[in-house]
């Protein structure tokens, strides 16, 4: 298995990414360590997890709260002995659909402060731990990729995203700790059931890729476990595009 012995905590578990990125973790053998503000949907996925065999573990908390953030990997570490792959997958409260023209820009910079606040918050907690172990993997999510008009402040979250990964690449490498975003152009599956555009989005998704289909939730976890694996262990401060060629890099 990829990950056996690793403790990995995924932040936003509950959710459909962090969730599929959980099971593929525990499928490889990690000890997975979900976290999020609400403790159902953690306990759904924790519970499909142990049903398969794996391990999980639940902690409500914040990742906008600095404080309970350090606490819990502190908490990681200590009990697992080691704090081995973070990954952030909250969402951001991006308002989509309208115009950048039409915006106020609370709701342009909502999504911005949330996910460099998060991720840094995240990732420092993680880092902490890493440096003293010599090795561990920070993964984030998004990739800046072309331009998509009317997606308001997400691809402005996702371009400071990848300059801190840049930043906390180049400044952890030494200490043996790998960076990596996970870029996707689009997961038709996270989109609500009942949205009413739920067809013509998926289908402008899949055209614009060069095999004819989108990126699959099962994509996403197959590779966040590779990426966070010694199988990638040459790769740092870089993308892993998974957008199925509709971005070239």
């Amino acid at each position: 298995m990829l990950l056996e012995g690793k403790n990995a905590v995924v932040y936003g578990g509950g959710g459909r990414i962090g969730g599929a990125v959980a099971r593929a973790f525990a499928r490889e053998g990690a000890t997975v360590h979900l976290a999020g503000r609400t403790a159902a949907p953690l306990d759904a996925v924790a519970g499909e997890i142990r049903a398969a065999g794996g391990t999980a573990e639940t902690a409500t908390i914040d990742a906008l709260d600095e404080a309970a953030v350090s606490a819990h990997a502190d908490a990681v570490a200590a009990r697992g002995g080691s704090l081995d792959i973070s990954f952030n997958l909250i969402s951001h409260g991006v308002v989509q659909g309208t115009p950048l023209a039409e915006m106020t820009y609370e709701d342009v910079e909502r999504p911005v402060r949330t996910a460099l606040r998060t991720t840094f918050l995240t990732s420092r907690a993680a880092a902490r731990h890493m440096i003293t172990q010599g090795s561990g993997v920070i993964l984030m999510f998004g990739g800046y990729g072309n331009p998509v008009p009317r997606v308001g402040g997400l691809q402005l979250a996702f371009g400071a995203l990848e300059a801190l990964r840049r930043g906390l690449a180049c400044e952890l490498g030494p200490s043996g700790i790998r960076v990596l975003t996970l870029q996707t152009g689009g997961i038709p599956e996270t989109l609500p059931g009942g949205l009413a555009a739920r067809q013509a989005i998926t289908e402008g998704t899949e055209a614009r890729t060069m095999l004819g289909r989108a990126a699959t939730l099962a994509d996403v976890g197959h590779v966040a476990a590779f990426a966070a694996s010694d199988h990638a262990r040459s790769m740092t401060a870089t993308a892993l595009n998974i957008t199925v060629g509709s971005v070239v890099d």
